[in-house]
């Protein structure tokens, strides 16, 4: 369900928003190959009405099932703004669209979500990447790291073509 205030309920006091905006109404769905949301942004929002147009402050939370872009292993990942702020202009460059007194916060909650979005997710940070099994021998694996060739690489690269 789309996060929408009134205006006229805005007059001389704030407002406070909670809820889940689903995944749906966001239109996230294939962003991203290592990234699918599990579940809608929950949101806890205070709004309120200013001379040069509405402040809205507050937490946004997201739940995230990931594959790490290093070993592909699957994890959870929970994207949390603890402190979001967005201060929605009356006029100017990129003017808040108001349409029967009401004001659509959805696009931009979905804007800062997606920008929050790892760029390569990680399930730890120290991760070493897949492991590979030797062809020379079973029972040893070799891991393989960023900038060194593996094993079966350098096998290939031997090669006298």
């Amino acid at each position: 369900m789309a996060v929408i205030v009134n205006l006229r309920h805005l007059e001389g006091r704030t407002i406070r928003l909670e809820g889940e905006v689903s995944a749906e109404e966001l239109d996230v769905a294939g962003l991203d190959d290592l990234i699918r949301p599990e579940g809608g942004v929950r949101y806890e929002l205070e709004v309120e009405r200013h001379e040069e147009g509405l402040l809205v402050q507050g937490r946004l939370s997201w739940t995230l099932q990931c594959e790490c872009a290093r070993c592909l292993a699957p994890f959870r990942q929970e994207l949390v703004l603890p402190e979001w702020c967005s201060l929605l202009a009356w006029a100017g460059d990129d003017p808040v669209c108001i349409r029967n007194d009401c004001v659509d916060l959805t696009p931009y909650i979905r804007e800062d979500m997606v920008l929050a979005l790892p760029a390569r997710p990680l399930c730890k940070p120290e991760c070493g990447g897949l492991q590979i099994r030797s062809t020379d021998d079973p029972g040893v694996t070799q891991q393989t790291q960023a900038g060194e060739p593996s094993a079966a690489w350098a096998m290939l690269n031997n090669l006298k073509l």
